[in-house]
């Protein structure tokens, strides 16, 4: 782990949450992912090579206008009318990347959805549950940490529901 700390791992450790960190060299980035390419998740599977959907992408989005976390493996495509029908809403749009930054206080492709700046409404996909352990960004770019689903359950006081379409990669 790096010798810095970040809110998410701070707080995991503080709460005495079993979890595991991982650090490796990110990708170079140069203007925004788009949540169907999900570059920074794929990016950390391959540097980390583990399977793509034990790695869960963190994706800010808006349910009638409010500020809402998605988290969904980053080999699937979020799909914002399940996202909406989970939290009793009409309609989600995703956030634009500052909008994203400022309602979390982590940069676009290092959100965690441990340690937010403010409590957010989070719902996590269905299908990630079946792993033994998932990977979510510790934070910043480059530093994932590893749990159990029911422990990021816990911590963030998700819901789960199926949230997430099919692979991004099909058309």
């Amino acid at each position: 782990m790096s010798a810095r700390g970040t809110r998410a791992t701070d707080w995991l450790r503080r709460s005495g949450v079993a979890h595991v960190v991982h650090d490796y060299v990110a990708a170079e980035r140069h203007g925004r992912a788009r949540e169907d390419r999900p570059a920074y998740g794929l990016d950390a599977a391959t540097a980390l090579g583990i399977s793509p959907g034990r790695i869960c992408k963190t994706l800010v989005a808006t349910v009638d206008g409010s500020p809402v976390l998605a988290i969904v493996p980053v080999d699937r495509t979020l799909d914002l009318k399940r996202l909406a029908a989970a939290l009793d809403g009409r309609r989600a749009d995703l956030a634009d990347p500052a909008t994203a930054e400022r309602a979390t206080g982590y940069v676009v492709g290092g959100i965690s959805p441990i340690g937010v700046r403010r409590r957010l409404p989070t719902v996590l996909e269905q299908d990630a549950i079946g792993n033994a352990t998932v990977f979510v960004s510790a934070g910043r770019r480059g530093l994932q940490v590893e749990l159990a689903p029911a422990d990021l359950v816990r911590v963030t006081r998700a819901l789960i529901g199926s949230i997430s379409r099919g692979d991004p990669a099909d058309p």
